[in-house]
């Protein structure tokens, strides 16, 4: 899932390229990069709550 941070980093990726500057193009990079790191904490965090959600439905049933 591309969130907006990718999105932007994309596009300023793209115009450094265009534009013939280094960096814009390396904002856009690292942009991009900020964004991933952020998916990849919301999953870690919804994982984490699930399994904890999990285990609290197994110990009311016990």
């Amino acid at each position: 899932m591309t969130n907006n941070d990718e999105l932007k980093g994309k596009v300023n990726e793209a115009k450094g390229k265009v534009t013939d500057d280094e960096t814009t193009e390396l904002k856009g990079k690292i942009q991009q990069g900020f964004g991933k790191a952020k998916d990849k904490a919301k999953e870690t965090a919804d994982d984490v709550a699930g399994k904890i959600n999990r285990k609290a439905d197994e110990n009311k049933k016990d």
